[in-house]
Protein backbone atom coordinates (compact mmCIF):
# COMPACT_ATOMS: atom_id res chain seq x y z
CA UNK A 1 0.00 0.00 0.00
CA UNK A 2 1.33 3.43 -0.93
CA UNK A 3 1.85 6.10 1.72
CA UNK A 4 -1.07 8.11 0.28
CA UNK A 5 -3.36 5.06 0.31
CA UNK A 6 -2.36 4.21 3.88
CA UNK A 7 -3.10 7.78 4.95
CA UNK A 8 -6.51 7.63 3.27
CA UNK A 9 -7.34 4.34 4.99
CA UNK A 10 -6.33 5.87 8.32
CA UNK A 11 -8.57 8.87 7.63
CA UNK A 12 -11.45 6.48 6.86
CA UNK A 13 -10.88 4.68 10.18
CA UNK A 14 -11.00 7.98 12.05
CA UNK A 15 -14.11 9.10 10.15
CA UNK A 16 -15.94 5.87 11.00
CA UNK A 17 -14.81 6.09 14.62
CA UNK A 18 -15.99 9.69 14.94
CA UNK A 19 -19.36 8.89 13.35
CA UNK A 20 -19.89 5.99 15.75
CA UNK A 21 -18.78 7.90 18.85
CA UNK A 22 -21.33 10.58 17.96
CA UNK A 23 -24.18 8.05 17.93
CA UNK A 24 -26.53 7.22 20.82
CA UNK A 25 -25.72 3.55 20.16
CA UNK A 26 -22.12 4.24 21.17
CA UNK A 27 -23.24 6.00 24.35
CA UNK A 28 -25.44 3.06 25.30
CA UNK A 29 -22.93 0.32 24.39
CA UNK A 30 -20.06 1.85 26.34
CA UNK A 31 -22.33 2.58 29.31
CA UNK A 32 -23.48 -1.03 29.51
CA UNK A 33 -19.89 -2.22 29.13
CA UNK A 34 -19.08 -0.09 32.21
CA UNK A 35 -21.98 -1.66 34.10
CA UNK A 36 -20.70 -5.13 33.22
CA UNK A 37 -17.30 -4.14 34.65
CA UNK A 38 -19.00 -2.93 37.82
CA UNK A 39 -20.96 -6.17 38.17
CA UNK A 40 -17.69 -8.10 37.83
CA UNK A 41 -16.08 -5.98 40.55
CA UNK A 42 -13.54 -4.54 38.12
CA UNK A 43 -14.08 -0.80 38.58
CA UNK A 44 -11.77 1.31 40.72
CA UNK A 45 -14.34 3.66 42.22
CA UNK A 46 -17.79 2.00 42.29
CA UNK A 47 -19.45 -1.26 43.19
CA UNK A 48 -23.04 -1.89 42.16
CA UNK A 49 -25.90 -3.30 44.21
CA UNK A 50 -28.56 -4.24 41.66
CA UNK A 51 -30.86 -5.57 44.38
CA UNK A 52 -31.57 -1.91 45.21
CA UNK A 53 -32.92 -1.18 41.71
CA UNK A 54 -36.47 -2.26 42.46
CA UNK A 55 -36.63 0.09 45.45
CA UNK A 56 -35.30 2.94 43.31
CA UNK A 57 -37.86 2.17 40.60
CA UNK A 58 -40.63 2.31 43.23
CA UNK A 59 -39.38 5.74 44.37
CA UNK A 60 -39.37 6.95 40.76
CA UNK A 61 -42.88 5.61 40.25
CA UNK A 62 -44.13 7.32 43.44
CA UNK A 63 -42.67 10.68 42.37
CA UNK A 64 -44.07 10.26 38.87
CA UNK A 65 -47.57 9.56 40.18
CA UNK A 66 -47.40 12.56 42.52
CA UNK A 67 -46.40 14.90 39.68
CA UNK A 68 -48.53 13.30 36.95
CA UNK A 69 -51.46 11.40 38.51
CA UNK A 70 -52.92 10.68 35.06
CA UNK A 71 -49.51 9.34 33.93
CA UNK A 72 -49.58 11.73 30.97
CA UNK A 73 -45.92 12.53 31.40
CA UNK A 74 -44.31 14.99 28.97
CA UNK A 75 -40.76 14.74 27.68
CA UNK A 76 -37.80 15.73 29.81
CA UNK A 77 -37.33 18.99 27.96
CA UNK A 78 -36.20 22.56 28.54
CA UNK A 79 -39.76 23.63 27.85
CA UNK A 80 -40.80 22.22 31.25
CA UNK A 81 -38.50 24.62 33.05
CA UNK A 82 -39.76 27.63 31.12
CA UNK A 83 -42.90 27.07 33.21
CA UNK A 84 -41.04 27.14 36.53
CA UNK A 85 -43.25 28.28 39.40
CA UNK A 86 -46.37 27.58 37.36
CA UNK A 87 -45.81 30.64 35.13
CA UNK A 88 -46.65 30.16 31.44
CA UNK A 89 -43.74 32.12 30.00
CA UNK A 90 -44.08 30.62 26.54
CA UNK A 91 -47.41 32.41 26.13
CA UNK A 92 -45.44 35.65 26.46
CA UNK A 93 -43.00 34.34 23.85
CA UNK A 94 -45.90 33.51 21.50
CA UNK A 95 -47.56 36.88 22.06
CA UNK A 96 -44.36 38.76 21.23
CA UNK A 97 -43.83 36.77 18.02
CA UNK A 98 -47.47 37.17 17.02
CA UNK A 99 -47.25 40.92 17.54
CA UNK A 100 -44.20 40.95 15.27
CA UNK A 101 -46.14 39.11 12.55
CA UNK A 102 -44.21 35.83 12.77
CA UNK A 103 -45.60 32.90 10.75
CA UNK A 104 -45.48 29.28 12.05
CA UNK A 105 -42.08 28.64 10.41
CA UNK A 106 -40.58 31.71 12.08
CA UNK A 107 -42.08 30.68 15.41
CA UNK A 108 -40.32 27.32 15.08
CA UNK A 109 -37.02 29.05 14.24
CA UNK A 110 -37.35 31.43 17.18
CA UNK A 111 -38.22 28.57 19.56
CA UNK A 112 -35.11 26.72 18.36
CA UNK A 113 -33.08 29.90 18.94
CA UNK A 114 -34.42 30.10 22.50
CA UNK A 115 -33.98 26.40 23.30
CA UNK A 116 -30.47 26.06 21.89
CA UNK A 117 -29.09 29.08 23.74
CA UNK A 118 -30.91 28.24 26.97
CA UNK A 119 -29.63 24.65 27.00
CA UNK A 120 -26.07 25.82 26.35
CA UNK A 121 -26.40 27.99 29.45
CA UNK A 122 -27.84 25.12 31.47
CA UNK A 123 -24.86 23.28 32.97
CA UNK A 124 -25.06 23.13 36.78
CA UNK A 125 -25.32 26.56 38.42
CA UNK A 126 -23.86 25.58 41.77
CA UNK A 127 -25.62 25.67 45.14
CA UNK A 128 -25.21 29.39 45.88
CA UNK A 129 -26.59 31.12 42.78
CA UNK A 130 -30.11 32.57 42.70
CA UNK A 131 -32.12 34.52 40.11
CA UNK A 132 -34.90 36.94 41.04
CA UNK A 133 -37.32 37.16 38.12
CA UNK A 134 -38.17 40.84 37.46
CA UNK A 135 -41.65 40.08 36.13
CA UNK A 136 -42.79 38.14 39.20
CA UNK A 137 -40.31 38.94 41.98
CA UNK A 138 -39.92 35.22 42.56
CA UNK A 139 -36.57 33.60 43.24
CA UNK A 140 -35.34 30.57 41.31
CA UNK A 141 -32.17 28.49 41.58
CA UNK A 142 -30.33 25.75 39.71
CA UNK A 143 -31.88 24.55 36.43
CA UNK A 144 -35.14 26.46 36.86
CA UNK A 145 -33.23 29.63 37.62
CA UNK A 146 -31.04 29.17 34.56
CA UNK A 147 -34.12 28.54 32.42
CA UNK A 148 -35.93 31.66 33.63
CA UNK A 149 -32.81 33.84 33.44
CA UNK A 150 -31.97 32.66 29.92
CA UNK A 151 -35.59 33.19 28.86
CA UNK A 152 -35.47 36.78 30.10
CA UNK A 153 -32.11 37.33 28.38
CA UNK A 154 -33.53 36.08 25.09
CA UNK A 155 -36.78 38.04 25.32
CA UNK A 156 -34.84 41.24 26.07
CA UNK A 157 -32.93 40.87 22.81
CA UNK A 158 -29.65 40.09 24.52
CA UNK A 159 -28.63 37.50 21.91
CA UNK A 160 -29.71 39.35 18.76
CA UNK A 161 -27.55 41.77 16.80
CA UNK A 162 -30.64 43.43 15.30
CA UNK A 163 -32.67 45.72 17.61
CA UNK A 164 -35.54 45.48 15.13
CA UNK A 165 -35.72 41.68 15.68
CA UNK A 166 -34.96 41.12 19.36
CA UNK A 167 -36.60 37.69 19.79
CA UNK A 168 -33.89 35.74 18.06
CA UNK A 169 -30.30 34.62 18.46
CA UNK A 170 -27.87 35.18 15.61
CA UNK A 171 -24.22 34.64 14.82
CA UNK A 172 -23.16 38.26 15.31
CA UNK A 173 -25.06 38.66 18.56
CA UNK A 174 -23.68 35.43 20.02
CA UNK A 175 -20.08 35.99 18.89
CA UNK A 176 -20.11 39.41 20.55
CA UNK A 177 -21.69 38.21 23.79
CA UNK A 178 -19.48 38.79 26.84
CA UNK A 179 -19.01 37.47 30.36
CA UNK A 180 -19.97 40.90 31.70
CA UNK A 181 -23.25 40.75 29.75
CA UNK A 182 -24.07 37.31 31.15
CA UNK A 183 -23.13 38.38 34.68
CA UNK A 184 -25.47 41.38 34.43
CA UNK A 185 -28.32 39.36 32.94
CA UNK A 186 -27.99 36.55 35.49
CA UNK A 187 -27.38 38.91 38.46
CA UNK A 188 -23.97 37.36 39.19
CA UNK A 189 -22.01 39.01 42.01
CA UNK A 190 -19.39 37.85 44.51
CA UNK A 191 -22.30 37.10 46.84
CA UNK A 192 -24.29 35.36 44.09
CA UNK A 193 -21.69 33.31 42.21
CA UNK A 194 -22.51 31.25 39.13
CA UNK A 195 -20.32 28.20 38.50
CA UNK A 196 -18.60 28.15 35.10
CA UNK A 197 -19.66 31.62 33.89
CA UNK A 198 -16.77 31.92 31.42
CA UNK A 199 -17.38 28.42 30.07
CA UNK A 200 -21.02 29.23 29.33
CA UNK A 201 -20.11 32.44 27.54
CA UNK A 202 -17.49 30.57 25.54
CA UNK A 203 -20.12 28.12 24.28
CA UNK A 204 -22.35 30.94 23.04
CA UNK A 205 -19.45 32.75 21.42
CA UNK A 206 -18.26 29.61 19.65
CA UNK A 207 -21.83 28.91 18.52
CA UNK A 208 -21.85 32.32 16.87
CA UNK A 209 -18.48 31.68 15.25
CA UNK A 210 -19.48 28.22 13.99
CA UNK A 211 -22.68 29.54 12.42
CA UNK A 212 -20.89 32.47 10.77
CA UNK A 213 -18.32 30.07 9.28
CA UNK A 214 -20.92 27.72 7.76
CA UNK A 215 -23.50 29.68 5.72
CA UNK A 216 -24.65 26.48 4.01
CA UNK A 217 -25.80 24.90 7.27
CA UNK A 218 -26.88 28.24 8.73
CA UNK A 219 -28.14 30.37 5.84
CA UNK A 220 -29.60 33.04 8.13
CA UNK A 221 -26.92 32.65 10.78
CA UNK A 222 -29.34 31.39 13.44
CA UNK A 223 -29.70 28.17 15.45
CA UNK A 224 -33.26 28.21 14.15
CA UNK A 225 -31.98 27.27 10.70
CA UNK A 226 -31.82 23.74 12.12
CA UNK A 227 -35.62 23.73 12.39
CA UNK A 228 -35.95 24.19 8.63
CA UNK A 229 -33.32 21.52 7.96
CA UNK A 230 -35.01 18.93 10.18
CA UNK A 231 -38.45 19.69 8.78
CA UNK A 232 -37.03 19.05 5.30
CA UNK A 233 -35.75 15.61 6.38
CA UNK A 234 -39.17 14.41 7.51
CA UNK A 235 -40.94 11.77 5.43
CA UNK A 236 -44.75 11.85 5.57
CA UNK A 237 -44.46 14.14 8.58
CA UNK A 238 -42.29 11.67 10.55
CA UNK A 239 -38.68 11.99 11.67
CA UNK A 240 -36.57 9.52 13.74
CA UNK A 241 -35.24 10.97 16.99
CA UNK A 242 -31.71 9.87 16.10
CA UNK A 243 -31.78 12.30 13.16
CA UNK A 244 -32.24 15.17 15.58
CA UNK A 245 -29.24 14.17 17.68
CA UNK A 246 -27.13 13.52 14.57
CA UNK A 247 -27.92 17.02 13.30
CA UNK A 248 -27.14 18.59 16.66
CA UNK A 249 -23.79 16.81 16.94
CA UNK A 250 -22.84 17.51 13.33
CA UNK A 251 -23.80 21.19 13.22
CA UNK A 252 -22.87 22.20 16.75
CA UNK A 253 -20.00 19.77 17.40
CA UNK A 254 -17.27 22.38 17.07
CA UNK A 255 -18.65 24.63 19.79
CA UNK A 256 -17.44 22.35 22.58
CA UNK A 257 -14.10 22.98 24.29
CA UNK A 258 -11.29 21.00 22.70
CA UNK A 259 -10.70 17.88 24.74
CA UNK A 260 -10.21 14.71 22.70
CA UNK A 261 -9.92 14.84 18.93
CA UNK A 262 -9.81 12.11 16.30
CA UNK A 263 -8.60 12.92 12.81
CA UNK A 264 -9.02 16.61 13.61
CA UNK A 265 -12.64 16.19 14.76
CA UNK A 266 -13.59 17.56 18.18
CA UNK A 267 -15.41 14.75 20.02
CA UNK A 268 -16.99 16.99 22.64
CA UNK A 269 -18.47 15.14 25.64
CA UNK A 270 -16.27 12.03 25.21
CA UNK A 271 -13.77 10.89 27.84
CA UNK A 272 -11.17 8.19 28.49
CA UNK A 273 -11.43 5.21 30.80
CA UNK A 274 -8.70 2.55 31.08
CA UNK A 275 -11.10 -0.37 31.43
CA UNK A 276 -13.26 0.26 28.37
CA UNK A 277 -12.36 -1.65 25.25
CA UNK A 278 -13.31 -1.01 21.65
CA UNK A 279 -12.22 -1.26 18.05
CA UNK A 280 -9.50 0.89 16.57
CA UNK A 281 -9.47 4.57 17.55
CA UNK A 282 -12.56 4.14 19.78
CA UNK A 283 -10.63 1.99 22.28
CA UNK A 284 -10.78 3.46 25.77
CA UNK A 285 -13.29 6.19 24.85
CA UNK A 286 -16.64 6.73 26.58
CA UNK A 287 -19.13 9.12 24.92
CA UNK A 288 -22.04 10.83 26.70
CA UNK A 289 -23.17 13.94 24.73
CA UNK A 290 -25.27 14.96 27.72
CA UNK A 291 -26.06 18.55 26.75
CA UNK A 292 -26.51 17.54 23.10
CA UNK A 293 -29.04 14.86 24.05
CA UNK A 294 -30.81 17.20 26.49
CA UNK A 295 -30.93 19.71 23.64
CA UNK A 296 -32.24 17.03 21.27
CA UNK A 297 -35.06 16.05 23.63
CA UNK A 298 -35.99 19.72 23.89
CA UNK A 299 -35.89 20.31 20.14
CA UNK A 300 -37.97 17.18 19.57
CA UNK A 301 -40.75 18.72 21.64
CA UNK A 302 -40.47 21.92 19.60
CA UNK A 303 -40.72 19.91 16.37
CA UNK A 304 -43.81 18.12 17.61
CA UNK A 305 -45.37 21.47 18.51
CA UNK A 306 -44.71 22.45 14.91
CA UNK A 307 -46.65 19.40 13.69
CA UNK A 308 -43.94 16.76 13.12
CA UNK A 309 -44.18 13.23 14.52
CA UNK A 310 -40.83 12.20 16.02
CA UNK A 311 -40.36 8.42 16.17
CA UNK A 312 -38.00 5.90 17.83
CA UNK A 313 -37.53 8.07 20.89
CA UNK A 314 -35.71 5.36 22.83
CA UNK A 315 -32.85 5.39 20.35
CA UNK A 316 -31.55 8.25 22.51
CA UNK A 317 -30.20 7.50 25.99
CA UNK A 318 -30.63 8.73 29.50
CA UNK A 319 -28.74 11.84 30.52
CA UNK A 320 -25.40 11.43 32.27
CA UNK A 321 -25.77 14.27 34.76
CA UNK A 322 -25.72 14.68 38.50
CA UNK A 323 -29.46 14.41 39.33
CA UNK A 324 -29.87 11.09 37.56
CA UNK A 325 -26.46 9.99 38.84
CA UNK A 326 -27.27 11.13 42.35
CA UNK A 327 -30.41 8.99 42.30
CA UNK A 328 -28.31 5.84 42.11
CA UNK A 329 -25.73 6.91 44.70
CA UNK A 330 -28.30 8.17 47.21
CA UNK A 331 -30.54 5.20 46.38
CA UNK A 332 -27.79 2.73 47.26
CA UNK A 333 -27.39 1.20 43.81
CA UNK A 334 -23.95 2.71 43.25
CA UNK A 335 -21.65 2.15 46.20
CA UNK A 336 -18.38 4.13 46.40
CA UNK A 337 -15.39 1.86 46.90
CA UNK A 338 -13.28 4.39 48.80
CA UNK A 339 -13.68 7.63 50.76
CA UNK A 340 -12.21 9.77 48.00
CA UNK A 341 -15.32 9.36 45.83
CA UNK A 342 -17.44 11.44 48.20
CA UNK A 343 -14.67 13.31 49.96
CA UNK A 344 -13.36 15.62 47.23
CA UNK A 345 -14.42 17.45 44.07
CA UNK A 346 -13.72 15.69 40.77
CA UNK A 347 -13.24 17.17 37.28
CA UNK A 348 -15.21 15.65 34.38
CA UNK A 349 -12.19 13.85 32.95
CA UNK A 350 -11.52 11.92 36.19
CA UNK A 351 -12.21 8.20 36.17
CA UNK A 352 -14.57 8.70 39.13
CA UNK A 353 -16.85 10.92 37.06
CA UNK A 354 -16.54 8.87 33.86
CA UNK A 355 -17.54 5.73 35.77
CA UNK A 356 -20.38 7.51 37.56
CA UNK A 357 -21.82 8.99 34.36
CA UNK A 358 -21.57 5.77 32.33
CA UNK A 359 -23.13 3.69 35.08
CA UNK A 360 -25.93 6.25 35.30
CA UNK A 361 -26.79 5.87 31.60
CA UNK A 362 -26.91 2.06 31.85
CA UNK A 363 -28.90 2.05 35.08
CA UNK A 364 -31.46 4.48 33.65
CA UNK A 365 -32.26 1.83 31.03
CA UNK A 366 -32.74 -0.74 33.81
CA UNK A 367 -34.98 1.54 35.88
CA UNK A 368 -37.07 2.49 32.84
CA UNK A 369 -37.74 -1.21 32.17
CA UNK A 370 -38.90 -1.72 35.76
CA UNK A 371 -41.12 1.37 35.80
CA UNK A 372 -42.81 0.30 32.56
CA UNK A 373 -43.33 -3.23 33.86
CA UNK A 374 -44.94 -1.93 37.05
CA UNK A 375 -47.26 0.29 35.00
CA UNK A 376 -47.95 -2.26 32.26
CA UNK A 377 -46.77 0.18 29.59
CA UNK A 378 -44.57 -0.28 26.54
CA UNK A 379 -41.47 1.69 25.61
CA UNK A 380 -43.51 3.46 22.95
CA UNK A 381 -46.13 4.46 25.51
CA UNK A 382 -43.56 5.56 28.09
CA UNK A 383 -40.27 6.32 26.34
CA UNK A 384 -37.15 7.05 28.31
CA UNK A 385 -37.60 10.81 27.80
CA UNK A 386 -40.82 10.58 29.84
CA UNK A 387 -39.30 8.32 32.51
CA UNK A 388 -36.58 10.94 33.00
CA UNK A 389 -39.17 13.68 33.41
CA UNK A 390 -41.54 11.70 35.61
CA UNK A 391 -39.18 10.52 36.98
CA UNK A 392 -35.58 9.85 37.65
CA UNK A 393 -34.40 13.47 37.53
CA UNK A 394 -37.00 14.68 40.03
CA UNK A 395 -36.38 11.73 42.33
CA UNK A 396 -32.64 12.37 42.26
CA UNK A 397 -33.25 15.98 43.25
CA UNK A 398 -35.67 14.93 46.02
CA UNK A 399 -33.20 12.48 47.54
CA UNK A 400 -30.45 15.11 47.40
CA UNK A 401 -32.62 17.62 49.29
CA UNK A 402 -33.47 14.99 51.92
CA UNK A 403 -29.84 14.04 52.50
CA UNK A 404 -28.02 17.38 52.20
CA UNK A 405 -29.19 20.77 53.39
CA UNK A 406 -28.09 22.55 50.20
CA UNK A 407 -29.56 19.88 47.87
CA UNK A 408 -26.15 19.32 46.27
CA UNK A 409 -25.36 16.05 44.50
CA UNK A 410 -23.67 13.33 46.55
CA UNK A 411 -20.47 13.65 44.53
CA UNK A 412 -18.84 17.06 44.23
CA UNK A 413 -18.12 18.26 40.70
CA UNK A 414 -15.38 20.61 39.56
CA UNK A 415 -17.45 21.94 36.66
CA UNK A 416 -16.46 24.43 33.96
CA UNK A 417 -20.06 25.09 32.94
CA UNK A 418 -19.93 23.03 29.74
CA UNK A 419 -20.57 19.42 30.78
CA UNK A 420 -23.25 18.89 33.43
Amino acid sequence: MSEAAASLALDDDFARAVAWLRSPDAVRQRAHQMLALAEAGQLQHFAVDLERLDAVAELVLDVTRQSYPDLKVPYHSRLRQFSAGGVDRLSRFDAALSAAGADPAERARALFDLIVTSVLLDAGAGAAWRYVEPATGRTFARSEGLAVASFDLFMAGGLSSDPRAPRRADAAGLAAFTADALARAFRVTPDNPLVGLDGRVGLLQRLGQVMAADPVAFPTGRPGDLADALMAQAVDGRLPASRVLAAVLQRFGDIWPGRITLGGANLGDVWRHPGVRGDGPTDGLVPFHKLSQWLSYSLIEALELAGLRVTDMDALTGLAEYRNGGLFVDGGVLVPRHDGVLGQAHPPESTVIVEWRALTVALLDRVAERVRTKLGLTAEQLPLARVLEGGTWATGRRLASQRRSDGAPPIALASDGTVF
